[in-house]
């Protein structure tokens, strides 16, 4: 009995440490479904926890480009560019979208998935001048990247500057 339970805690542990810590060997959906179960074990509780949700537009072609270069002089543009694979990139996205608050009429949002999309992202680069980074947000003004920042320099408060 002890030595069934020594090895359903290191089980657990060592699943927790995965979640947690490694976007590639556990995708959001799998870390919820885990970190539920973990939670029925061990009594956490994610009741009263309200997910915050971005108004994303999802870049997903490349003639996308042009509509964003078009819209930029109109309203302010943010591409958001992200590997789903990367810890470093979920970690930004994470800080992103919880300190995410430009009010929706004054600026579009677009989410560009790096690893299904890639030749999106090459474009992107082309298009507005700047070399590809992941995770990396580009801000589209008037026709041009006019901000653009990658890694744990993201910050939201100089987009909304921006605007």
């Amino acid at each position: 009995m002890v030595l069934f339970l020594n090895k359903t805690i290191f089980f657990v542990i060592s699943l927790t440490v995965l979640c947690k810590y490694s976007a590639y060997f556990c995708t959001k959906r799998k870390d919820k479904v885990y970190m539920g179960l973990l939670n029925k074990i061990f009594g956490g509780s994610t009741e009263g926890k309200e997910e915050k949700v971005l108004p994303w537009l999802f870049l997903t072609s490349e003639s996308q480009l042009e509509e964003i270069k078009s819209k930029s002089f109109e309203r302010t543009q943010v591409i958001f560019k992200h590997s789903t694979r990367c810890s470093i990139s979920s970690i930004s996205m994470n800080k992103f979208v919880k300190n995410y608050n430009i009010p929706q009429e004054d600026a579009d949002l677009y989410y560009l998935d790096l690893l299904n999309y890639r030749s999106v992202s090459d474009e992107v680069g082309h298009a507005f001048q700047v070399m590809h980074q992941s995770p990396q947000v580009i801000v589209v003004k008037n026709g041009e990247a006019v901000y653009n920042a990658s890694h744990y320099a993201i910050q939201t408060d100089k987009i909304l500057e921006l605007i």
